[in-house]
């Protein structure tokens, strides 16, 4: 009987011992599977959509062609590839986010009632959500203990290549391939996993000694842009780990792959973080909404602040689909505590635009600005973005590369404007705010908010 491969978050070949253990099942009579699901096709945006796309054609072309494509809800879809083909098990890589949870026990459910086995192996993670866990069983809320069991209880090596000349079934009845999104103007690097690894061993000669130092310069290429290709499942970060040595700049990589795993960890455990606080401590904080309200979303959206280092970030993420972590950081601050807007609103606008949107990360992430997610920062933290773009930006080289209208100012002109011989440029928007005055307004509302917490 056949086995079936169900590709989701794990495009590749190399690394996923999924795949491995549908070829042993199915013995040269495995079907590669992918399903558009409409749930999370039809609300993505053009860059991700083109991203999946190519992605896909990559690895139909290391499948020799042999990727069988479904358009449709996979609780149907699934089961009925199962029967066409007299599938006995469907294997998959474990998915612990809030959807993909449900979607599983519903389509596990569906299978069984014809006498087919999901069966899943590993995950997205080098260390699975829910595996971390203090000595009494209960789970970390707090990064650093986190990492520190994390690192002690170690992980798998990569699962082996399976090597070329896959006994795959060929997909004779595949759907249409839905038309690409044309994205006129955008600058996207290539999807796939052989993209994937390139840029992982550029990265790796190139960059990763000097990562502690430049990954929080917008203005240099200082991380590794490999989050693309991790939220796609393109590259595992077991095969990253595998090939990181000792050293401080190995060591600050490490660290950052498992803020990732922290933060999917958090989610398996609190589904509803995803929309909601995860801890109510600034649960009577007060903001605004209305047309003014609405106004100031659009003007940070569109990267009209007045604000060099967040109109610089907000025109990136138009034009790439992408943004820098510490321009991320700071431009969420600017829209929660200097516009006094919900951290929803910001983190809605990002996942909608982000070629690398994932869920755990980008929520998580974003209440920890707003202080109300785990490790949250001091809740009176309020970065300023001109001292930001001064630090970070030093000579204003990532202004410039997306503001054409600062160009001609150099130096700190770059990130205050206001303050250059000849005033602001021609072009560019005057400050939409004031950001003493919104630190101290946004500082009044959050001691107010105090009382009302409830933990």
């Amino acid at each position: 009987m056949a086995a079936i491969h169900w590709f989701r978050r794990d495009l590749r070949r190399a690394d996923n011992p999924a795949l491995l253990e549908a070829l042993r099942i199915g013995a040269g009579e495995t079907v590669a599977l992918f399903v558009i699901d409409p749930a999370l096709w039809d609300p993505a945006s053009d860059v991700r959509r083109w991203w999946l796309l190519r992605s896909l054609k990559a690895l139909d072309a290391s499948l020799d062609g042999r990727l069988l494509l479904r358009v449709g809800d996979p609780i149907d879809v699934v089961p009925t590839v199962a029967r066409e083909f007299a599938a006995a098990t469907v294997h998959i890589g474990a998915d612990f986010g809030p959807y993909g949870i449900r979607r599983d026990s519903a389509v596990a459910a569906a299978l069984l009632r014809d006498g087919t086995e999901l069966s899943r192996t590993g995950s997205a993670y080098a260390v699975s959500p829910g595996r971390v866990t203090k000595s009494d069983g209960s789970p970390y809320a707090v990064f650093t203990p986190f990492f520190k069991t994390w690192l002690a209880s170690g992980w798998r090596a990569p699962a082996e290549d399976p090597g070329t000349g896959l006994q795959l079934l060929r997909a004779t009845s595949s759907s249409p391939w839905p038309r690409s999104p044309t994205l006129a103007g955008m600058k996207l690097p290539e999807p796939g996993e052989p993209a994937a690894m390139t840029r992982w061993q550029d990265f790796r000669t190139e960059g990763l000694n000097a990562y502690p130092d430049t990954r929080n310069r917008p203005d240099l290429i200082g991380t590794s842009n490999l989050s693309v290709h991790l939220k796609w499942g393109e590259i595992h970060p077991r095969t990253l780990l595998a090939d990181l040595s000792e050293g401080e700049g190995p060591a600050a990589f490490r660290r950052q792959l498992a803020w990732r795993e922290f933060y999917a960890d958090i989610l398996a455990r609190n589904p509803a973080s995803a929309r909601h606080d995860l801890r109510t401590n600034l649960a009577g904080l007060h903001t605004d909404f209305g047309p003014e309200a609405d106004s100031r979303l659009r003007a940070w959206q569109d990267g009209r602040t007045g604000f060099p280092l967040v109109d610089a970030g907000m025109r990136q993420l138009r034009a790439e689909g992408w943004l820098h972590n510490r321009v991320r950081m700071v431009a969420a601050s600017f829209l929660i505590k200097d516009l006094h807007l919900p951290w929803q609103a910001g983190a809605h606008h990002f996942m909608a635009t982000l070629r690398d949107a994932d869920l755990a990360n980008n929520q998580h992430g974003w209440q920890w600005v707003a202080g109300t997610g785990t490790d949250a920062a001091p809740y009176h933290r309020v970065f300023n973005p001109v001292t930001q773009g001064l630090r970070f930006d030093p000579a204003g080289d990532y202004v410039r590369r997306y503001i054409p209208e600062l160009r001609p100012l150099t130096g700190p002109e770059v990130h205050e404007p206001w303050k250059a011989p000849g005033g602001v440029p021609v072009g560019y928007p005057e400050r939409l705010i004031d950001h003493a005055e919104e630190r101290q307004e946004a500082l009044r509302r959050l001691a107010e908010s105090r009382p009302h917490s409830r933990n």
